[in-house]
């Protein structure tokens, strides 16, 4: 399985960066995602841009991260999934038209 981890620029050249989180530090691949300028928020997958995100969804990635990672030592969630748990489950755009519309098969 492969997680998508947050990571903001803090320099670049052309389709490389040079990324961190926390204390990690790491180069990127931008060819998926072009240049772009520092401070800018990745998604990256194994060492690779896979989409730009805003600081606050960058933010909430990391806290979910961290509650799976506190899980997984024996502890808890905390408030890990706070935007998710103060509304109800959303649909995609289409399967709530499809839904509007009544249609309950593929």
């Amino acid at each position: 399985m492969c997680v998508g981890v947050p990571m903001q620029v803090i320099g670049s050249t052309g389709i490389v960066a040079q990324c961190q989180s926390g204390d990690l530090h790491e180069i990127v691949d931008l060819s998926l995602v072009g240049p772009v300028p520092d401070g800018t928020w990745l998604l990256t997958f194994l060492g690779a841009a896979r989409e730009i995100i805003t600081e606050d969804e960058a933010h909430k990635i990391t806290a979910a991260l961290e509650g799976l990672r506190s899980l997984m030592a024996g502890g808890d969630l905390g408030d890990a999934f706070a935007d998710l748990e103060s509304r109800g489950p959303q649909l995609p755009p289409h399967l709530a038209a499809a839904a509007a519309a009544g249609k309950t098969t593929a």
